[in-house]
C-alpha cells in the first residue's frame, strides 16, 4: 500500500523525531527494497523509487516501488541467467512475459509515456530472448509454444537458400508471416540463423489505437488484431531485399465502411507509437487483413470507422450529372458518326474522345464501389486508369492537330497533316495509355483498388501514375494553345489572310481550350480536396466531373453551326415526311366516300 502523498510538516517532524529517539533502542527499520542510512533514514535501492518522492525517508511513512524500466530489465536478467539447459527455456520466456503482465509493476493505462516505454522494452525483451533460445538449440529447427496470452514460433536455418524463391512461413494464433530465405540467411554471420514470430493476445489493450497519431479526428480508430513481432537473429538490424507478408486475423469482423491500416510499433528513445511508414495494405476482407512491410518490427492492424456518413447530396449530383453526361456523350458520338458535313480528322479525334469518356463514366457509375472481390476491383481500377488516360491522350492529339492545322495556314500542306494524324493517332491515342497502365500493373499491381473504391491506391505515391501523365498533357496543351494563338495573331495581321479559315481556327481553338479547362480543372480540384476547403472542393469536383459529357456535347455539337444546320435539315425532312404520310393517309381514306 502506498503511504499518504502529503503529510503536514509538523506530523512528519514529530514522526521523524520519534524514530530518531528510538535509534538507541531499535535498529533502522526500512522496506525490503531500501537501505538504512546512518541508522536513521531509508533510501531506495538502485532501480526503485520512493512513492513519497524523497530520496531519504522514514519507514513506514513511505515505501519503494520498482520502476518500469527496471522491471523489464529484471525480466531480461532472469531469462538470461536462467539455468535451464534445455528447450523448455522457451516456456521460461513465456513465463517471464506473463509475470511482466501480471505483477504490480505494470504502468497505469492513463500514463501513455510509461506505457509506451514499458511496451517497447517488453517487445524487445521477448524478441531477443526468443531468438537467443532458438540459437542455443539449433538441432531443434522448429520450436512452438502458446497459451492464452502469448504464442511463439521459432525456426533455425543452418543451410543456404538452395531453392530459388524459398519462403519461410511461421504461424501463431491465426496470424502468419512469410519471409524470403535470402533475407533470413546472413552471409556475414557464421553459424545458424533464427527467425522468431510472436503473437500477443492481450498487449493490444495497453498499446491501443490512442498511440496512433495519424488518426483523423472524425474517425473512430481501434486495434483490430493481435500485436505480432517478427525478428531475425543473431544480427537484428538488417535491410530486407524483399517485403515480408503479414496476415492478421481480425479481433472483430470488419465493418462494411471500415478502413484498415497496417502499422508497426515505432520506438524512439525508449518510447513508441504506431506508424504506417513502410507498411502497406495488400488485401482486407471481413475476417483477415494482409499487409507487407519493408522492415521487421512489431505490427498490428488498426480499423477506422468514419463518423461522417456519405454526403447524400454529392451522391445525387453524381448520379444525375453522370446520367446526363452519358446521354450527351452518346448523342455526340452519334453526331460525329452520322453528320457527313463535319467529318474530318478533328471529328475523328472528337469521336474517340467521346467514346473513351462515355466508357469511363459508365464504368465509374456502375462499378466504382465493387470492392467485395479484390481481383475484380483491381481490374475495374485498371480499366478506369486506362480509359481516363486515353481521354487525356486524345485531348493531347486534339491540341497537336490544332497546332499542325494552324501552322499550315502559313505553309500550305494540309494534306500531309491529315495523313500524318490518321496514321499515328490511333497507335498513340490507345497505345500510350496501355503502356503506362501495363508498366504500373507490373510494378505495383497490388495498389490497384482500395478498401473503399476501385481506384488507384494513394500509398507509395501510386496515384501519380495517373496524375503525372495528366499534368504533362495539360502543360503541353497549354504551350500548344499559346503557340496557336501567336500564329493566328500573325496571320490576322496579313492583308491576304482568308478570314473564314481564320475564324474557323479561332473557334476551334476556343472550343479545344474550353475542353482542356473542363477535363483538366476536374482533376486539379480532386487534388485540392484537403484542409478546410475540402468540402467545397469536393462539391466543385463532383459537379464539374459529372457534367463533362454535357459540356462536351454543348461545345462541339450545339455550338457548331454545321451541326445545328444538320439538325435543322433532319427535323425539316422528318416533318415533311410526316406531312406527306398524313396527306397520303387522308387521301386514301377520302376515295371510298366519294365513290359512294
Amino acid at each position: 500500500m502506498r503511504g499518504p502523498s502529503l503529510l503536514p510538516g509538523l506530523c512528519f517532524l514529530l514522526s521523524l523525531s520519534e524514530v530518531m529517539d528510538q535509534r538507541s533502542i531499535a535498529p533502522c527499520k526500512c522496506p525490503p527494497n531500501a537501505d538504512c542510512v546512518n541508522g536513521t533514514y531509508c533510501t531506495c535501492k538502485h532501480g526503485y523509487t520512493s512513492v513519497y518522492g524523497k530520496e531519504l525517508f522514514t519507514f513506514p511513512l513511505a515505501t519503494c516501488e520498482e520502476t518500469t524500466s527496471s522491471a523489464t530489465t529484471k525480466g531480461m536478467e532472469d531469462v538470461s541467467r536462467s539455468p535451464v539447459p534445455e528447450p523448455s527455456q522457451l516456456q521460461h520466456v513465456v513465463e517471464i512475459f506473463e509475470s511482466l503482465l501480471t505483477n504490480n509493476t505494470l504502468p497505469g493505462a492513463g500514463e501513455k509515456s510509461k506505457v509506451a516505454s514499458w511496451a517497447t522494452n517488453v517487445l524487445q525483451t521477448v524478441e531477443s530472448n526468443a531468438l537467443e533460445t532458438a540459437l542455443k538449440f539449433p538441432e531443434q529447427k522448429i520450436q512452438k509454444i502458446h497459451n492464452s496470452t502469448v504464442a511463439i514460433e521459432t525456426r533455425v536455418v543452418t543451410d543456404n537458400c538452395s531453392e530459388e524463391g524459398k519462403i519461410f512461413s511461421l504461424n501463431t494464433h491465426m496470424n502468419s508471416v512469410n519471409i524470403h530465405c535470402n533475407d533470413v540467411v546472413q552471409e556475414n554471420i557464421q553459424g545458424p540463423t533464427a527467425i522468431a514470430f510472436i503473437s500477443y493476445s492481450s498487449l493490444g489493450t495497453l498499446i491501443n489505437a490512442t498511440f496512433f497519431e495519424e488518426a483523423n479526428e472524425k474517425d473512430r480508430v481501434y486495434l483490430n488484431s493481435q500485436v505480432v513481432s517478427a525478428a531475425i537473429g543473431p544480427q537484428r538490424n538488417i535491410s530486407l531485399s524483399k517485403s515480408v507478408i503479414l496476415s492478421f486475423q481480425h479481433v472483430k469482423r470488419k465493418p462494411s465502411r471500415g478502413k484498415a491500416f497496417c502499422v508497426y510499433w515505432k520506438s524512439t528513445g525508449g518510447h513508441g507509437q504506431w506508424s504506417r511508414d513502410g507498411c502497406f495494405l495488400i488485401q482486407v476482407n471481413k475476417s483477415h487483413t494482409i499487409c507487407n512491410s519493408t522492415h521487421l518490427s512489431s505490427f498490428a492492424v488498426l480499423m477506422a470507422l468514419t463518423s461522417q456518413e456519405k454526403d447524400p447530396v454529392l451522391a445525387v449530383i453524381t448520379y444525375v450529372g453522370l446520367g446526363l453526361s452519358l446521354l450527351c456523350l452518346l448523342l455526340a458520338a452519334l453526331t460525329f458518326l452520322l453528320c457527313k458535313t463535319i467529318q474530318n480528322t478533328s471529328t475523328s479525334i472528337h469521336l474517340q474522345l467521346s467514346i473513351c469518356l462515355f466508357l469511363a463514366h459508365l464504368l465509374f457509375l456502375t462499378a466504382i464501389d465493387r470492392t467485395e472481390i479484390k481481383v475484380l476491383c483491381a481490374i475495374i481500377a485498371g480499366a478506369l486508369h486506362y480509359l481516363y488516360l486515353a481521354s487525356f491522350t486524345w485531348m493531347l492529339l486534339e491540341g497537336l492537330n490544332l497546332f499542325l492545322t494552324a501552322r499550315n495556314l502559313t505553309v500550305v500542306n494540309y494534306s500531309s497533316v491529315s495523313r500524318f494524324m490518321k496514321k499515328f493517332m490511333f497507335p498513340v491515342g490507345y497505345g500510350v495509355p496501355a503502356i503506362i497502365v501495363a508498366i504500373s500493373a507490373v510494378i505495383k499491381s497490388d495498389l490497384y483498388g482500395t478498401p473503399d473504391r476501385c481506384w488507384l491506391n494513394l500509398d507509395q505515391g501510386f496515384i501519380w501514375s495517373f496524375l503525372g501523365p495528366v499534368c504533362v498533357i495539360i502543360c503541353v496543351n497549354l504551350v500548344i494553345f499559346l503557340l496557336v494563338l501567336w500564329i493566328l495573331k500573325r496571320k490576322l495581321s496579313s492583308l491576304n489572310s482568308e478570314v473564314s479559315t481564320i475564324q474557323n481556327m479561332r473557334m476551334l481553338t476556343l472550343k479545344t481550350t474550353a475542353q482542356l479547362f473542363i477535363l483538366g480543372c476536374t482533376w486539379f480540384l480532386g487534388i485540392l480536396q484537403v484542409g478546410p476547403a475540402a468540402h467545397v472542393m469536393a462539391y466543385l469536383f463532383t459537379i464539374i466531373n459529372s457534367l463533362q459529357g454535357f459540356f462536351f456535347f454543348l461545345v462541339y455539337c450545339l455550338l457548331s453551326q454545321q451541326v445545328r444546320k444538320w439538325f435543322g435539315e433532319i427535323t425539316k425532312s422528318k416533318s415533311e415526311s410526316e406531312t406527306y404520310t398524313l396527306s397520303t393517309k387522308f387521301g386514301a381514306d377520302s376515295k371510298p366516300s366519294e365513290s359512294k
